[in-house]
């Protein structure tokens, strides 16, 4: 361990002792950006920068359990990522394959697939159908993996399902309009039935959304990092934790 990785340390120590755990995020949205970026400042390629990246997703999720996150959601690969060339894309989808795998190997996660399915091919969607099924029992921190995910699909999925679910019962449209509301909306979206997250994390100093969670982020705090996404480390973490309990959250009142 060199001086820089001793000192961080200890500083990442201190900032942690001073945190309030109670107070903390119980529900945390990643967005894992920078992984392109990282491998081109580092002279690697971009598979590398994908694998780099996603070998970090169980030290995140370590400092989580730590902290006392009880949910995290992960965006692996939007809908957007799809028009990347083919040589990028299927080496990509293969990373997140084994990533995926791994999550469920560990014994302690819960992962959920949050994402159009029919968008995957077939071996990523079996990938993550046996995983949320070799995890439903596990007790730790429920995992998100937002693979093939998009904010605006999100609601425009939760819509469809709202019509079909009620079309089945019989339910006329003049009908449907006059109960429809926000609850009803959110019982159909992918993260049906968890809460909302509290704090959503980006890396690589992009300040933006790009559709991640649109509908559950509603009353999110945010927290924009400058590093790329696969030289995250810890005091990271923790000064996005430190900065959401800084803060007063209003919920429009």
């Amino acid at each position: 361990m060199n001086l820089r990785d001793l000192v961080y340390r200890l500083y990442a120590h201190r900032v942690e002792r001073r945190l309030d755990l109670a107070q903390g995020p119980k529900h945390i949205g990643v967005i894992l950006d920078g992984n392109r970026r990282w491998a081109k400042a580092s002279g690697g390629t971009t598979e590398q920068g994908h694998k780099a990246g996603a070998s970090k997703i169980q030290e995140l999720l370590g400092w989580c359990s730590e902290t006392n996150v009880e949910v995290v959601t992960l965006w692996l690969l939007s809908t957007d990522n799809f028009d990347r060339p083919e040589e990028e894309l299927t080496p990509l989808l293969g990373i997140i394959e084994d990533a995926v795998r791994d999550l469920a190997a560990d014994g302690r996660w819960r992962v959920h697939h949050v994402g159009t399915m029919d968008l995957l091919p077939g071996p990523t969607q079996l990938v993550l159908k046996e995983a949320e099924q070799a995890t439903v029992g596990n007790s730790g921190i429920l995992v998100n993996v937002a693979v093939g995910y998009g904010g605006r699909q999100e609601i425009a999925d939760a819509v469809r399902s709202l019509l079909q679910d009620h079309a089945e019962r019989g339910t006329s449209y003049e009908d449907l309009a006059e109960i429809v509301d926000i609850d009803m909306i959110s019982s159909h979206l992918y993260t049906r039935g968890q809460p909302d997250p509290d704090l959503v994390i980006r890396t690589s100093g992009e300040q933006r959304l790009s559709g991640f969670m649109l509908w559950q982020s509603a009353h999110s705090e945010y927290y924009f990092c400058d590093v790329f996404w696969p030289a995250f480390r810890k005091v990271d973490f923790l000064r996005a934790l430190r900065d959401y309990a800084a803060r007063h959250r209003r919920y429009g009142a």
